[in-house]
């Protein structure tokens, strides 16, 4: 009985621990307003800064150019115009969503045949040698031409101003998608084609499984340069061909000296050409390797 009372060890005393400490042992959540509203502030904050500048300054303007419309006057007339933007009292007199319309259909025929050649073509152009030396000095020649210049020989062509506007923005939209495909497949790591090769893969085998998917973020990029040029060709295009359409519909305004109109048109082709691009940027980085 003596021994077992000696093996008997007395009990640790229990401290309580404060409150604090026991506080900073439960890790904390964070906060859900804490993650949205921080990133949302930083981007809207700048830019809300950036809109107050530019109306500030085209206040400045509208001040001392006489004939100028002020903010407020342009806002006005965007309520009446977009009231009704799909009117259509004519040939000639047709709502600004019509106008929309008919450039955004010229646009894709264009951009769609310019994507139909130039990424083939760029893929043979840095796929073979031979095929780059040859249309290499074509593409430095016709390149840097004006995009309006080209529109004379469209309308020489097709006599028709119709097919003139698509092919203009056939023939500008094409090279960024030639040049970026073809250094997108020349920028292809080397080991791939000894892979292909020592797999005995014919050449169609090759570009479908091996050079498509490493290009594919390169051809997404010159699409994307495409599209930005084939909306800036459009309007000018429109201007001089007539006909229905955004470019045409600017210069019907400014005939009837309805500057607001003209004012509304330019913020409305800059919101379009940025959604398209900023869709065809999502498209590139959903198909991107760098991540």
């Amino acid at each position: 009985m003596k021994s077992e009372a000696r093996t008997l060890k007395p009990a640790t005393p229990v401290v309580a621990q404060p409150a604090q400490v026991i506080a900073l042992n439960v890790p904390q959540k964070p906060r859900a307003r804490q993650r949205w509203l921080q990133p949302l502030l930083q981007r809207l904050i700048p830019a809300s800064c950036g809109v107050i500048l530019l109306l500030f300054v085209w206040q400045l303007a509208s001040m001392s150019s006489k004939g100028f419309p002020t903010p407020y006057a342009t806002w006005q007339a965007a309520v009446t115009l977009f009231a009704d933007p799909f009117y259509n009292n004519g040939p000639n007199d047709q709502g600004i969503g019509w106008n929309i319309v008919a450039s955004l259909q010229r646009v894709a025929v264009g951009f769609g045949l310019a994507a139909l050649v130039g990424i083939p073509a760029g893929f043979l152009i840095g796929r073979f040698t031979f095929v780059a030396r040859m249309f290499n000095p074509i593409i430095a020649l016709l390149r840097p031409v004006s995009p309006l210049a080209w529109l004379p020989i469209g309308l020489l062509l097709f006599q028709r101003a119709e097919p003139a506007s698509s092919w203009t923005i056939f023939i500008c939209s094409i090279w960024p998608m030639v040049i970026n495909t073809a250094e997108g497949v020349q920028r292809i790591p080397q080991d791939y084609l000894n892979v292909a090769r020592v797999l005995q893969l014919n050449e169609w085998t090759v570009m479908r499984r091996i050079l498509f998917p490493a290009v594919l973020p390169a051809v997404l990029t010159g699409m994307r340069l495409s599209m930005g040029i084939a909306w800036l060709v459009i309007v000018a295009a429109e201007m001089l061909t007539g006909g229905l359409g955004i470019g045409f519909w600017i210069w019907n305004e400014w005939n009837n000296l309805n500057v607001e109109n003209i004012l509304i048109a330019i913020v409305v082709i800059g919101v379009i050409g940025l959604l398209l691009e900023q869709a065809l940027m999502l498209l590139a980085r959903r198909f991107s390797w760098d991540k």
